[in-house]
């Protein structure tokens, strides 16, 4: 699953998805086929994976609670230099002064 925006979500919900989101990571640790998810049996896959994105420092996002924050791995996006892209793909293609292009 892939959750967009994740920390715009109201603190109250998220310490409710945190336990949830626990309970599967657990299951999928202990190589369980099923569990027992809010009363219900819930069949494990091994491939299963849980993401999420956020967008910190725009209005209206919030901070995750850390337990929250232990569930999950950062990485950081930038946005790409399109510029140096395009400039190391002439290149490859043989152009000779690629950067003046």
């Amino acid at each position: 699953s892939c959750f967009d925006e994740f920390n715009r979500i109201d603190l109250e919900v998220l310490s409710v998805v945190a336990q949830q989101i626990l309970t599967i990571q657990q299951a999928k640790s202990a190589n369980k086929q099923s569990s027992i998810f809010e009363g219900t049996q819930l069949s494990i896959r091994a491939t299963c994976s849980v993401f999420i994105t956020m967008n910190p420092g725009y209005a209206g996002r919030s901070e995750l609670p850390d337990n929250l924050k232990a569930l999950f791995r950062p990485v950081a996006m930038m946005v790409p230099d399109y510029a140096m892209i395009a400039e190391i793909s002439l290149y490859s293609f043989g152009f000779v002064d690629a950067r003046s292009l």
